[in-house]
């Protein structure tokens, strides 16, 4: 099937000229002359989808349209340019940069995906990890090839039912190894079809094919392995298969108003992925994209627990710290605020890491920090009082910590960051802006004040502390809820549990029906064993050792105070399970009491704590 060379298309009223050329002179040119910018999203596509669109090639499908942008030899350097993925391992993000000194440069804005498909079947690998291996075993991942086998007939049901549902007809596979050659199956590494440049090379090739079938194959199964032969062959050489067109003009908003345009119908691109290019344009001497890309490994694996960020909060991140309008949209990142946000660059990324060591000491990571957003305030004022993490001794350090500490908690208990929340992350850095005229202290009152005003309410009265009593074992806020019982706020280095008081192992219902319990109650008491007023928060080791004893008895082991410590009920005839309704209903009015007192300013005279951390675990 052959495509004219020129194609005319009416788009919107403007005739576009396409050209067409062959898989294999295309391939020639990725990463000599065909590169990518900025703005174009990690490789995304499954060794599925890439023998879905060989499939689609040899059958003579068409494969959508190309858009491309030549670039001028003196604007080069005005762009990062970025190399195609040849050897593709899955989960990896980041192309190679690249330095196309001396080349003519053409910037892919819409094939990518295709592209890189084409080039990883035909010339690359696509490496695998094991269904339960661990990424870092070297020995769960597997560099694999495409391959086809050429006795497979296309026009023929395919023994394969889930190939079959994807339209796959052409026996295509990705493998480790060759797959074994056997009467029934002739198979071939796909990308051996690149050394077949004329016809007499492939004449060649199919001679040494042939002759590995056994004498007596029929003489049909031949022709259809001379067939496929062929048709890939035509496929890559001799079909202009990709049509593309070539943007000329140099400005950057008319090409990223194209590249926003030719994208829109595909997966949607991170707005993130369009101002990085933006950001790389303009910035000097630093590369936006890869120094973004690498903070966010930084933030999300670097430091002492786990947090889940991405790109889009980092670059809001320089809106809010830097002052700019804190709305995420194209319109604010203008070369005057960039130019800013590049001379507040490296204090951004300071006050950012130690808001998330802060935060991360609190017990609060990437399994229970349910809105992002709440760190900005965060960050904003250890960004414009340069205090670090706030890890030091000083009554400064310790009472600043302690009021953050209960402002994050009530923030992420009571949803104030929730659905569209730019006016509240303004509002909360105003009156931080306006505390620090006066005071050096994080304005806790302030915000609570100030927010509640705004309809957004951070603190716990008898209109939301029920909704924390409701909060139970196995939700992502528990532990939240949980921490709030405690005056320690540093929970973040050594392991802690969320532990049932009264064990859960315990309230079986097998056991309570041997007990000749009657089933309301029963139902009763399984209904109250994953409240909040039946948790706590123990030492990893402490939590282990406690098992499946009852209360009753290994509370024994601990001083007085640990009733006091934990918020439970003096009233021991509450620490049997078939007590446990009665129990949890006297912890929550202790609750009840110990939120309503969170409303206060700490005190500076506050004893140095234990770092802990937290790992939700039950007995």
């Amino acid at each position: 099937m052959g495509i004219p060379h020129h194609m005319q298309e009416s788009k919107r009223g403007v005739t576009v000229s396409y050209v067409s050329s062959t898989v294999g002179r295309v391939l020639d040119q990725i990463n000599r002359t065909y590169f990518l910018p900025a703005i174009q999203r990690p490789y995304v596509w499954q060794p599925d989808q890439i023998i879905a669109l060989f499939d689609s090639l040899l059958k003579g499908y068409p494969i959508s349209s190309f858009l491309f942008w030549e670039i001028k030899p003196e604007r080069r350097a005005d762009w990062e340019i970025y190399k195609f993925i040849e050897n593709f391992r899955y989960g990896d993000t980041h192309n190679e940069i690249s330095e196309p000194d001396g080349r003519d440069v053409v910037l892919v804005l819409d094939g990518q995906q295709r592209l890189t498909s084409l080039l990883i079947g035909l010339r690359g690998t696509f490496t695998v990890r094991s269904k339960y291996g661990r990424r870092n075993n070297p020995d769960a991942w597997s560099k694999q090839r495409l391959y086809i086998d050429l006795l497979k007939d296309p026009s023929t049901d395919d023994e394969d039912g889930d190939r079959e549902d994807l339209g796959v007809t052409y026996g295509l596979r990705f493998a480790e190894q060759e797959p074994k050659s056997d009467a029934d199956h002739l198979w071939m590494k796909v990308g051996r079809i690149l050394d077949c440049t004329s016809d007499d090379a492939l004449d060649q090739l199919a001679d040494e094919l042939l002759a590995r079938l056994p004498a007596d194959t029929p003489r049909s199964m031949r022709r259809v392995a001379e067939r496929n032969l062929d048709r890939l062959y035509r496929t890559v050489w001799k079909d202009g298969v990709i049509a593309y067109y070539t943007e000329k003009d140099q400005s950057y908003d008319r090409v990223l108003d194209i590249f926003i345009r030719a994208n829109d119908g595909g997966t949607k691109l991170s707005k993130s992925d369009l101002l990085l290019s933006m950001i790389t344009s303009k910035w000097e001497g630093v590369s936006a994209r890869q120094e973004i890309y690498d903070f966010v490994d930084h933030l999300n694996a670097g430091l002492d627990a786990r947090n889940e960020l991405d790109k889009d909060f980092v670059m809001k991140s320089c809106l809010v710290l830097s002052d700019l309008d804190q709305r995420y949209k194209v319109g604010n990142f203008t070369t005057a605020n960039l130019k800013l946000i590049e001379t507040n660059w490296r204090q951004i990324k300071s006050s950012l890491e130690a808001t998330l060591r802060l935060v991360n000491r609190f017990g609060i990571d990437r399994e229970n920090l349910t809105s992002v957003n709440a760190l900005l305030p965060i960050a904003y004022y250890l960004f414009r009082t340069g205090r670090g993490s706030l890890d030091g001794s000083t009554p400064f350090e310790a009472a600043n910590a302690k009021r953050i500490h209960h402002w994050l908690l009530g923030t992420l208990l009571n949803g104030v960051f929730g659905g569209s929340s730019d006016q509240t992350i303004g509002t909360a850095r105003a009156i931080i802006q306006e505390s620090l005229k006066s005071g050096g202290d994080f304005p806790y009152r302030a915000l609570m004040h100030g927010l509640a005003s705004r309809g957004r309410v951070t603190d716990f009265d008898e209109n939301n502390i029920e909704g924390v009593l409701e909060m139970t074992y196995g939700k992502r806020t528990c532990f939240l809820a949980a921490s709030l019982l405690y005056d320690a706020h540093n929970w973040g280095s050594t392991q802690h549990h969320i532990d049932h008081i009264i064990p859960r192992s315990l309230a079986d219902r097998k056991a309570l029906m041997a007990r000749n319990i009657p089933e309301t109650r029963i139902q009763r008491i399984l209904e109250s064993v994953n409240k909040l007023g039946n948790l706590q928060l123990l030492l990893g080791r402490e939590n282990m050792e406690k098992n499946n004893i009852p209360f009753s008895h290994w509370i024994q082991t601990r001083d007085r105070d640990f009733l006091e410590r934990h918020l439970i009920p003096d009233d021991s005839s509450l620490w049997e399970v078939t007590a446990l309704p009665e129990f949890v209903e006297a912890r929550e009015d202790l609750i009840r009491r110990r939120l309503r007192k969170l409303n206060f300013e700490p005190t500076v005279n506050m004893p140095a704590e234990t770092p802990i951390q937290v790992a939700a675990a039950g007995n």
